[in-house]
């Protein structure tokens, strides 16, 4: 890499070490939260104590996507901090699609820290609508994008429909009452069928607080599948 990159780097750290240390009104945060650079985002999402209308809570969830990941992060820590105090307030959270699209971020901490707002915002029967809808298509694209894989294709091409369908699956886990059961049958079925053993996992994790009949053959199956943490999702609810 070259000299020009490292700079950079080191004139952002330097900029947010800076920024850690002053006093800001809460008008000027929203205003760098909307209009700043990469430090200046980041640092306002973190400092921030609330938000008090909708349009502070777009602005704020806006910075999930489409953006530098140090920003995308801070927002979603953020986001799951803000929710857990004010969990009565949520009409300023209602954005499903960008939530949907946050769900399978690169940055494994960000899908976390998202799935757990979600299953907060789930209370919000429009916004676990339009969600989930979201997430399900996510979930077939991925199957048809795996299925047309074969042997010569990249690692790291596969790994990332994989790691796509890991934590659209992880969310999966807080909406299973609102999905046709047909329709959950199936894509439980597909997911069994991976040969990567976290996919076969969260299957397990999703199965094993399932009671209709219907899904026992295929908890049958991955009881005794042969990968050691899928079995153990069994033998641990037991």
């Amino acid at each position: 890499m070259n000299e020009g990159f490292y700079k950079n780097i080191d004139e952002n750290f330097e900029s947010a070490v800076e920024l850690s240390e002053k006093n800001f009104s809460h008008d000027d945060l929203m205003q760098l939260l909307q209009n700043g650079n990469i430090p200046q985002k980041q640092i306002a999402a973190l400092k921030l104590d609330c938000v008090e209308n909708k349009t502070e809570g777009k602005i704020l969830v806006d910075n999930l996507t489409g953006c530098d990941g140090k920003i995308r992060e801070a927002a979603a820590l953020k986001i799951n901090q803000l929710l857990i105090k004010e969990n009565n307030n949520l009409n300023n959270f209602l954005y499903p699609e960008i939530f949907a699209d946050a769900t399978i971020d690169i940055n494994a901490n960000i899908c976390r820290l998202v799935v757990d707002s979600v299953s907060i915002l789930k209370q919000n029967k429009e916004f676990s609508k339009i969600y989930l809808n979201k997430i399900l298509n996510f979930i077939s694209e991925t199957f048809e994008e795996l299925d047309k894989f074969i042997f010569r294709d990249k690692k790291y091409v596969i790994n990332k429909q994989l790691f796509k369908l890991y934590w659209c699956l992880e969310t999966l886990k807080n909406f299973t009452s609102e999905i046709d059961e047909s329709l959950l049958l199936k894509i439980l079925e597909r997911a069994s069928q991976e040969k990567e053993y976290t996919i076969r996992e969260k299957a397990a994790q999703i199965l094993v607080n399932l009671t209709n009949p219907d899904f026992e053959n295929l908890k049958s199956r991955l009881i005794n599948d042969e990968n050691y943490y899928v079995r153990e999702v069994f033998r641990i609810k037991t």
